[in-house]
């Protein structure tokens, strides 16, 4: 299954031909057609937000737009834009004779009780003729051209997906390389640590005028034991491993697909807390230096999980 990105543009249009006495929904590249044109953009959002831009003739049409997006659409804040255009020809009426008869009779009567009114100009009678001629309906079109829209939008956030998982796997790998260089540094701070405790007994003993009545045993059990509470402090071995955890996790979650965007907003949270932990209880320069890099990689994860669905 794919991951989709929640960012994607898509565009459509479906052309049919209009006859205000009887409307038509087959496509046509002839004259007297009408065009609806639809376009879909789609942002990051928490959550499923639609809005929709449209003439106020197909506003009709608005619930079925809606269900068309909510079935295929889960998260993200998705704008509709719907336009119509009509070709030249289908913006002239074509008047009926039962029309010209109807307008030919008030005119006479116009003119038998007003005999200084002016005949119907041609402009004046089509003009009268589009108001009564009933509404080309582009119902159908707009939403075919809709389905059509919300398919090449589906492709368009696949393939910004794709792209998110493969920027999303090179950082796995960048903290993996980090963690296994961490490993190994805390047990070469324990050591010299070691060292430094057994220097600094010494020199305490001697200030004190107590080292002859302390054996090198003694002394060398307190420092090692001063030693193994410090190892147990600035341990790590548990936040490596819970951060290991947490990259297989976000790693089978994007092979696996889906609706997996929230998920992987709590295990990038996750990976930041194991971060941080390891920054505090970093004794070593080198620590710190690894904890700021695995931070800012796990930054930049959090950026791109906020666009996946």
């Amino acid at each position: 299954m794919a991951v989709y990105s929640m960012t994607g543009y898509a565009s459509a249009a479906s052309q049919t031909l209009v006859s205000p006495s009887e409307p038509s929904t087959q496509v046509t590249d002839g004259h007297g057609a009408a065009t609806v044109t639809v376009e879909l953009r789609s942002v990051n959002s928490r959550f499923l937000d639609l809005a929709f831009r449209m003439p106020d003739d197909l506003r009709a049409i608005e619930p079925a737009l809606r269900e068309l997006l909510t079935a295929s659409f889960r998260r993200g804040k998705i704008e509709l834009r719907l336009n119509t255009q009509r070709d030249a020809d289908s913006g002239l009426p074509q008047p009926q004779p039962d029309q010209l008869n109807r307008l030919a009779g008030i005119e006479a009567t116009v003119q038998g009780w007003l005999a200084k009114a002016a005949p119907l100009s041609v402009h004046e009678v089509l003009q009268w003729c589009r108001g009564s001629a009933p509404a080309e309906k582009l119902d159908e079109p707009a939403l075919a051209a809709t389905r059509q829209c919300i398919a090449g939008l589906i492709e368009a956030r696949a393939r910004e997906g794709e792209r998110l998982v493969g920027i999303l796997m090179e950082r796995i790998v960048k903290l993996r390389e980090l963690a296994t260089q961490a490993a190994p540094l805390v047990p070469q701070v324990v050591e010299k640590q070691q060292q430094r405790f057994l220097e600094r007994w010494q020199q305490a003993l001697e200030a004190a005028g107590a080292a002859q009545s302390m054996s090198a045993e003694t002394l060398r059990e307190r420092a090692l034991s001063e030693a193994a509470a410090y190892a147990i402090r600035i341990d790590v071995a548990e936040e490596l491993s819970r951060l290991n955890a947490h990259l297989d996790e976000i790693t089978r979650l994007l092979k696996s697909g889906g609706e997996l965007g929230k998920r992987l907003d709590f295990l990038i949270q996750e990976l930041h807390r194991e971060a941080n932990t390891l920054g505090s209880k970093a004794s070593a320069l080198e620590l710190t230096q690894i904890s700021v890099e695995m931070k800012v990689l796990i930054e930049q994860m959090r950026e791109q999980v906020q666009n996946i669905e």
